[in-house]
């Protein structure tokens, strides 16, 4: 059997190295989210990279449940932080947890022009996707 996508790596180490040495136009996409039912049936798409300023609701680990604003995206670590989920420091400090975007779910979208272009780009490649599977 072939390989479906050439462009990426089946060994375990160089796909560990391309994941670590990501640059963050690529990080960008690793870091996507899922959307919720409704936002998934409104604009038919699964999942978008995530940014500052979405609402997400945390669907798996400790704070599972807990929703908030997303206050920011680091990339270099893979996480992001969202508002009130907060660890106390020994000295009475708080300090953001990191999440993945992967174990979280976007509830609402902050949108502009270019974040609309890309929701009604996958939109439409679904779409032409799904009449040819039809046909």
């Amino acid at each position: 059997m072939t390989k479906i996508n050439t462009s990426l790596h089946s060994s375990r180490r160089k796909s560990r190295k391309a994941h670590f040495s990501a640059p963050s136009s690529v990080r960008r996409t690793i870091m996507s989210a899922p959307l919720s039912k409704e936002l998934r049936d409104k604009h038919n798409v699964r999942s978008i990279p995530i940014r500052k300023d979405d609402e997400i609701t945390i669907v798996r680990g400790t704070n599972k449940g807990r929703a908030g604003k997303v206050t920011s995206v680091y990339r270099l670590k893979y996480v992001i932080h969202v508002e009130r989920v907060v660890r106390e420091k020994s000295n009475g400090q708080s300090v953001p947890l990191g999440i993945h975007p992967s174990k979280v779910q976007i509830t609402k979208l902050k949108g502009d022009k270019d974040r609309d272009n890309i929701l009604e780009r996958i939109a439409k490649g679904r779409a032409e996707k799904a009449e040819r599977s039809k046909a």
